[in-house]
């Protein structure tokens, strides 16, 4: 096989004055750009910490799938155990001989930071906490969570209960994507349950109204943790912010990570989806020519700097032979910027394209032989 690489037209972008990242008091952080995937600033992304109460992101996840998939239901009274009503640390409450519902256990977890509403549901998905870390493990793994291992559902200290930043980005923008339903629990200011009211921990709810979550955590050795997300027209950024000294703290630095992001750069749309990127010969099929594109919006976040122009080459193996399905990868993006590179970025075929006849194969056969003389 030979390689092609074709030059495409220059994609103009908006100029402005470059922004320095902020110096975050943290452990480790990180601001995602959660619309294009782009990591816009972080430091130390795959050192392992401990989550503390950001543990509580999976626990949920797993609670929004079995309700999704209707192995519990959100009306569904959840006994109590022992253990879930003398779990240490952060409480909503609940008791043994009170009733409680799903529901009412997923805002206490999330909006109360519950450690016995998250061993009662883990309880109730798996029979026990131990069963449910396994399904968090499990689930951290198919999620691409290549730095995380879960030993409890709260996060309680554990030495082997450990986790990166990278990863709860990653984890955050999973909810968001995946539970839209679910989500606007987690901008919810305050929670009342037994008779017991109590706000949200996240400071930026109240300071910021384009704020909507995400989780706070803290233990004394984890420090103060908080994972925030705005969306600001239709832009959303996560900020992941660990080991800060106090509350304040760690809502200052989210704040500022994020009002930066937002400052600093734009995302832009560079293709819609099924848009022909490029169009390629192919052989031995039904069609003469094929699209290659993506099958979704294609956006980007691009710093509002020396970004002139973005500048894009498409490089594919060729010759591309049929059969070729729709959505099967025959090309790459390559996009740089200031002759630095951005990144590689697959294109897809946007339609299919069956095999030839016997007669049509037989033909091209030949005219590729003649072209490889």
């Amino acid at each position: 096989m030979r390689r092609i690489i074709l030059l495409l037209l220059a994609l103009p972008v908006l100029a402005f004055a470059q922004m320095t990242p902020p110096t975050v008091a943290a452990r480790a952080w990180l601001l995602l750009d959660v619309n294009s995937g782009q990591i816009l600033t972080t430091a130390n992304p795959d050192q392992r910490i401990e989550p503390a109460s950001l543990t509580k992101l999976m626990t949920a996840y797993l609670a929004f799938s079995a309700v999704k998939n209707k192995t519990i239901t959100l009306d569904q009274v959840v006994p109590v155990s022992p253990r879930a009503w003398k779990v240490p640390g952060s409480k909503m409450f609940i008791e043994p001989n009170m009733p409680v519902t799903v529901e009412q256990l997923l805002h206490g977890m999330i909006i109360q930071s519950g450690n016995d509403a998250c061993v009662a549901l883990a309880e109730l998905i798996a029979g026990s906490e131990e069963n449910f870390a396994q399904l968090m493990n499990r689930e951290a793994k198919r999620l691409g969570l290549r730095n995380t291992h879960f030993e409890n559902a709260t996060g309680l200290p554990h030495p082997s209960h450990l986790t990166t930043v990278n990863d709860l980005a990653t984890l955050a923008s999973a909810i968001i994507r995946d539970f839209p339903e679910f989500y606007p629990i987690y901008s919810i200011k305050e929670y009342s349950y037994n008779k017991i009211k109590q706000p949200n921990r996240n400071r930026l709810l109240f300071i910021d109204p384009t704020v909507d979550g995400v989780k706070t955590g803290h233990t004394d050795s984890a420090g103060y943790c908080l994972i925030a997300s705005a969306q600001r027209n239709e832009r959303r950024l996560v900020s992941v912010v660990v080991g800060t000294t106090s509350d304040s703290v760690r809502a200052q630095e989210s704040q500022k990570l994020l009002n930066w992001g937002y400052l600093a750069f734009d995302t832009a749309k560079l293709y819609t989806a099924n848009q022909a990127v490029q169009e390629f010969r192919i052989w031995k099929g039904q069609e003469n020519k094929i699209k290659a594109g993506f099958q979704k919006d294609f956006v980007m976040s691009l710093p509002k700097g020396d970004a002139d122009k973005i500048k894009a080459n498409v490089v594919s193996q060729q010759p591309i032979m049929a059969p070729v399905s729709k959505g099967q990868p025959i090309a790459t993006l390559q996009l740089s910027l200031n002759d630095k590179p951005l990144g590689e970025y697959p294109l897809v075929a946007l339609d299919d394209v069956p095999e030839a006849g016997w007669f049509g194969r037989l033909w091209d056969a030949i005219r590729l032989w003649f072209k490889s003389l």
